[in-house]
């Protein structure tokens, strides 16, 4: 890999992600990809191509009544270069081919996996990949005990492989068909553990799983895994509960939607038929999503960890500290500013959809703006329905919730701040 010396590591992330995206948007528009008797537009092609790249699982076509073989092994390639990354896989090839990692490319990596080094870039590659398979392949297998009393052999197989490849990527297709997801399946305890289980440790992040099983001792962690784990543990069991309080579900699926919502989208139950309190209870958890350097979209664990602890800090006048660890003032306008950035985008995407779909209410509205934006791919049912140009927002939206933070952290890390500055004046909050 050559960066151009004009070209800074964020924008070459982001223009890896758009080529990835435009390739499979071809291939799936191309008919050899598509079943006997379907046809796909291009602009459903590539809102499916986005979906799967950016690990959202929004969809607009039913993916197995759609795509042949070829066309959902495209899906799932397109899945796995989007989970962990574009940047990642190139450097998996380059270390295949038995070559020298350049320093612009472990620069790459760390931009990609959101490193505050370089150091130990080329283990934590290796560690990536073999984590990923060994993963996919423990999720495959388990998966497959439950579709194989269901299914032929072949295709048994095939549903095992791409679901788990999904599960463990935070995106939410299937290849179940008729648009089902994973509703036949919600009594199931052995698939809604296995995908929840393949969702937590996609959304811990790399580098926390990395830490975990080298260190193995929450004292030994960084104050970064320890936040995301502790953060984990908190979303997962307050999202549970209050979502059993508020929907007429059973306790798995109550666990399944908190661990999903946040990151990967599939679904257990109808999601429209969620009542309202429980569809904005979804918003909130899927705006906060996973955690940094994983397959999950939002603005991330951590981000909200930071907003917490520096409003309870300024409303003491206190400093700002978490597990005996001061967080830096710089930390904390990057989630302010990321937070209110996701939140601007939010309310831009929702106005403009409002705007062009009057016959859907603002919440179903807001969800798809939310769901496209966190990178979650939960819907109510009404992105098929959408108007072309109501797509295209969606496509932006998830586009951005990939590769927006990657990007505004290397922007920030590339400029200096300047010595000049105007005299200070005092200014009314409140």
């Amino acid at each position: 890999m050559h960066i151009p010396k004009r070209m800074t590591p964020g924008r070459y992330i982001a223009l890896g992600f758009a080529f990835t995206i435009l390739i499979g948007s071809i291939l799936l528009y191309l008919p050899f990809t598509h079943r006997t008797g379907m046809d796909v537009s291009f602009i459903d092609a590539l809102f499916t191509s986005t979906s799967a790249v950016c690990v959202t699982g929004l969809i607009v076509v039913d993916t197995y009544d759609t795509f042949n073989f070829l066309g959902q092994s495209i899906i799932a390639l397109l899945i796995q270069i989007g989970g962990i990354g574009v940047t990642s896989v190139g450097v998996g090839f380059i270390l295949l081919a038995k070559k020298k990692l350049g320093y612009k490319d472990q620069i790459l990596v760390k931009e990609s996996l959101n490193l505050t080094s370089i150091r130990g870039v080329v283990r934590l590659v290796k560690s990536v990949l073999i984590m990923t398979l060994c993963f996919e392949g423990i999720g495959a297998i388990l998966s497959f005990v439950v579709f194989s009393k269901d299914y032929p052999l072949p295709r048994a197989i095939g549903i095992s492989l791409f679901h788990s490849v999904a599960a463990f990527n935070s995106s939410g297709f299937d290849i179940l068909g008729g648009l089902t997801n994973l509703t036949p399946y919600q009594s199931n305890v052995l698939l809604n553990l296995t995908t929840c289980g393949l969702i937590i440790f996609g959304g811990l992040g790399f580098v926390v799983v990395d830490e975990i099983i080298y260190k193995r001792s929450f004292r030994k962690f960084s104050l970064h895994t320890k936040v995301v784990i502790t953060m984990t543990i908190s979303l997962l069991f307050i999202g549970t509960i209050l979502i059993k309080l508020i929907e007429d579900i059973s306790w798995l699926g109550a666990f399944f939607f908190s661990t999903s919502s946040r990151s990967a989208g599939f679904s257990t139950f109808q999601v429209e038929n969620f009542t309202s309190a429980g569809l904005f209870l979804l918003i909130l958890l899927m705006f906060i999503g996973a955690s940094p350097g994983s397959t999950g979209g939002g603005i991330k664990t951590t981000t909200a960890f930071t907003l917490i602890k520096a409003t309870y800090s300024a409303a003491k006048n206190k400093h700002c500290s978490g597990f005996k660890r001061k967080i830096p003032s710089e930390v904390i306008s990057k989630a302010f500013m990321l937070t209110f950035l996701a939140m601007l985008l939010i309310c831009l995407c929702t106005f403009l959809l409002c705007a062009l779909e009057p016959d859907y209410t603002f919440i179903q509205l807001l969800f798809e703006a939310v769901s496209g934006l966190a990178t979650v791919g939960f819907s109510t049912g009404i992105t098929s329905e959408l108007l072309p140009i109501s797509k295209c927002i969606i496509i932006i939206s998830m586009f951005i919730g990939r590769i927006g933070p990657l990007t505004i952290t290397a922007l920030l890390s590339s400029r200096q701040l300047s010595n000049a500055h105007y005299s200070e004046e005092t200014l009314t909050i409140g």
